[in-house]
């Protein structure tokens, strides 16, 4: 055997295939990583900039209106909270606790914002969930059967649909109260006690959403029915609807993907309407009460939920695509 002569290179061995995937899928994992540290970042940075923007003395607001404490004890107040060391110190402190998951207290309950927030935060994801759960089917169910189709059923789908998102939430809170609490009698007009507390609220946060979805739905099917594939599929004597479940609805969901910023505001937001409209416990509740009072730390550890949810929602649908798409899986 001869032995390589000196000086020669060495044979680097190429990396394994199992190898290479894991550090693909380890760099994906830190890119998406970054990206929700870079939202939250941004969203704690203009939180932060709306608190020392806002009028008004934060130690007044802390106190309460009815107040007489002496200047003393508000020196000593500001003290302690730092009110008074400058605005870039203020702003260190404020993300050195924000890593180590220090979110405050609440200026009027006297509590930490993070136990306020997991108190309230079940019954506004039940909410948010069903809502999203039913938009969502309902969707699918009525562009699938009006995709494609002329006539009454149409038109009197699209008639419904401009009706439901021109409709405030709020507006149609108080006629389903109206209707089904106060004169039927068959739901509860208020609280978050059981499933038929829960029916109320999720429609109402649900019927606007709905009607957006059906739209981009439909108009995506009918112009994946006029794809290749598609005509393929019924010239092999496939039917109407059978071309529309197994091949068009999965081309047509990535548009509806796509929304899913835009649904995850919309739920977010709606909740506050729909939550004070019927009485119920929650987050929104709980960040218009903290607006209303001005208790800053709790509307900064909303907006940081906010933010956070955002994030991840935009992560998981980025996944999601694979799924839908499997074209997206090459390279």
């Amino acid at each position: 055997m001869t032995s390589p002569m000196p000086g020669a290179p060495k044979k680097v061995r190429p990396a394994s295939g199992r190898t290479g995937v894991a550090q693909v899928l380890l760099r994906v994992l830190l890119t998406r990583l970054a990206s929700v540290a870079f939202v939250l970042f941004g969203a704690a940075t203009l939180a932060f900039a709306g608190l020392k923007l806002l009028p008004g003395d934060p130690v007044a607001t802390l106190l309460g209106p009815q107040t007489t404490a002496s200047p003393a004890v508000r020196e000593q107040i500001r003290d302690e909270y730092g009110f008074d060391d400058p605005v870039y110190a203020q702003y260190i402190g404020y993300l050195d606790d924000l890593v180590h998951l220090r979110f405050g207290e609440s200026y009027q309950l006297q509590r930490p914002v993070a136990d306020l927030i997991a108190d309230q935060f079940a019954p506004t994801a039940q909410l948010a969930f069903s809502a999203a759960l039913l938009s969502v089917v309902v969707a699918v169910v009525v562009a699938v059967l009006t995709a494609g189709r002329r006539g009454v059923g149409r038109s009197a789908a699209n008639t419904v649909e401009l009706f439901a998102v021109s409709t405030p939430s709020f507006w149609l809170g108080i006629v389903l109260l109206t209707v089904f609490s106060f004169r039927m009698r068959v739901l509860p007009v208020a609280g978050a006690d059981g499933f038929e507390s829960l029916v109320l609220p999720t429609v109402t946060l649900a019927v606007p959403i709905t009607a957006v979805l059906t739209q981009v739905l439909r108009e995506s099917m009918e112009s994946a029915l006029d794809e290749p594939f598609a005509l393929t599929a019924r010239a092999r004597g496939l039917s109407r609807l059978g071309v529309q479940v197994r091949h068009v609805l999965r081309h047509a969901a990535i548009p509806l993907a796509t929304l899913s910023g835009w649904l995850t505001g919309t739920l977010l937001g709606g909740t506050v309407l729909v939550e004070t409209v019927f009485a119920r416990p929650g987050v929104g509740a709980l960040t218009l009460d903290a607006v209303t009072s001005r208790d800053m730390p709790v509307v900064m550890g909303v907006v940081l939920l906010a933010a956070l949810c955002f994030a991840v929602i935009s992560q998981l649908v980025d996944a999601l695509y694979l799924v839908i798409d499997p074209r997206l899986r090459k390279g």
